[in-house]
């Protein structure tokens, strides 16, 4: 991954011991354009600021949460950039948590303690195998679909599609 030092990342943490890990996994990588801020809604000034090529946001924070601050970068109609990569970072994998973030439209999900392989897979995944971004009345984001289904005989996916 040595051409990651034209990357520009935001990273957003309320928890300045967290953001320095995270800042110095990255900046490991040769990844040198990081901007870090405590919380969504300071990420949203950023992003209207300068343009970033990922986010990596943390789950918890206040007064704007990562998954509300996904939400808003998806669907707002000011947003700077609704196909923005965000790679949400928690100490939480309960599944619940996990389908709330990708519901909101996270492109990937990393749990802490975070490791240096585990950021950069992610990173490598938004980059080498971005998924298509799907519109539907109640969702924008990635297409939530990680693998083709073994029996699919298409067109319908959902049980409520033949009805």
């Amino acid at each position: 991954m040595s051409s990651l030092h034209a990357l520009s990342v935001l990273l957003v943490d309320d928890n300045p011991p967290m953001r320095t890990i995270a800042s110095a996994i990255l900046q490991s990588a040769g990844i040198r354009k990081i901007r870090e801020v405590g919380d969504g809604a300071a990420a949203l000034e950023a992003l209207r600021e300068a343009p970033v090529d990922i986010a990596i946001v943390d789950f918890n924070m206040f007064p704007l949460d990562g998954v509300e601050f996904t939400r808003l970068v998806r669907n707002s109609p000011d947003s700077p950039n609704p196909y923005l990569p965000i790679i949400m970072m928690t100490g939480h994998s309960e599944r619940h948590k996990v389908m709330a973030a990708r519901d909101a439209g996270v492109t990937e999900f990393v749990v802490k303690p975070i490791t240096a392989k585990a950021i950069f897979d992610r990173i490598q995944a938004v980059i080498v195998r971005p998924r298509a971004f799907v519109k539907a009345d109640d969702y924008f984001g990635p297409d939530r679909r990680r693998a083709n289904a073994a029996g699919y005989a298409g067109p319908f996916r959902r049980i409520t599609d033949g009805k």
